[in-house]
């Protein structure tokens, strides 16, 4: 016959099987608590080994050892440390690399890099910016690859002080290369660095699905690039506001380098190994 109150009184954990299980809740900040023993409440702002500090709404602190005698919503609970957290996964820039850790701001280098115009500074700033800062790197505007000459004789490179230059339609018997050969041949060439991608404007080296559209409109010889790309897509184009608006518009669309061409995305790399090496 089964006997409900089991054969031997005397024998050993009758008080584990009448005793309430305690829920085991991590001590995380903020968490708001009841002291059992005298009704004091605060809420969690700071916790050791073996104490943990309560705050009430007063802004008085008190500490308390870690463990049972705490209540949360009128239930005992048992405070326990919080779990360790895991290491956050290495953030990454908008170009793709490792952030570099928090640290004093770099005095700039010498060396420089040298886009045609504002747009195109205004994009390498948007993926490369993190970069450029971490190095020390200066990106400045020429306002056309017409003025390079001149802007090499005024401030001539050297060993210590390269010039990495990124030049828009860079191909085969275009102006600006014959323009580039011929710099390349001359006095400073040794302490400069030329690239350039094959589009007409920087605004093709945005990919056209992150700007929205299926692709880059072609435009006839004798208007204006940027005109005649707002024109063929239904932007505005009357002034220069009307352009400044669509460059914004563009510019928006793009948040890390999947965003560009491959084309533009090694060439700019290649001149940030060149001016820091």
């Amino acid at each position: 016959m089964d006997d409900r109150y089991g054969s031997d009184v005397l024998a050993k954990g009758w008080r584990e099987k009448a005793a309430k299980v305690l829920a085991r809740v991590p001590a995380e900040r903020d968490l708001v608590v009841e002291v059992a023993a005298d009704g004091y409440c605060g809420a969690v702002v700071r916790v050791g080994s073996s104490l943990v500090e309560l705050e009430d709404r007063n802004g008085r602190r008190r500490q308390f050892p870690l463990g049972a005698g705490f209540l949360i919503d009128g239930a005992d609970v048992i405070l326990v440390p919080p779990a360790p957290k895991a290491p956050a996964a290495p953030a990454r820039t908008a170009s793709g690399s490792f952030a570099a850790p928090d640290s004093r701001a770099r005095v700039a280098r010498a060396s420089r890099i040298w886009v045609e115009g504002r747009h195109d500074a205004e994009l390498v700033e948007k993926v490369w910016g993190d970069d450029l800062r971490a190095e020390g790197v200066v990106v400045e505007y020429l306002q056309g690859v017409d003025l390079l000459d001149q802007a090499l004789a005024d401030d001539p490179p050297s060993a210590e002080r390269r010039y990495g230059v990124l030049v828009d339609h860079l191909v085969p018997g275009s102006k600006e290369t014959r323009l580039v050969e011929a710099t390349l041949r001359g006095p400073h060439g040794r302490h400069l660095r030329v690239v350039g991608h094959p589009y007409i404007d920087v605004w093709q080296c945005v990919l056209p699905r992150a700007v929205g559209i299926q692709r880059w409109p072609e435009v006839p010889r004798g208007i204006e690039f940027k005109v005649g790309v707002c024109r063929a897509l239904g932007w505005p184009a009357r002034d220069q506001a009307d352009i400044a608006r669509a460059w914004k518009r563009i510019l928006g669309s793009v948040t890390s380098y999947r965003d560009l061409e491959p084309s533009l995305l090694g060439r700019v790399e290649e001149l940030i190994d060149f001016v820091t090496a």
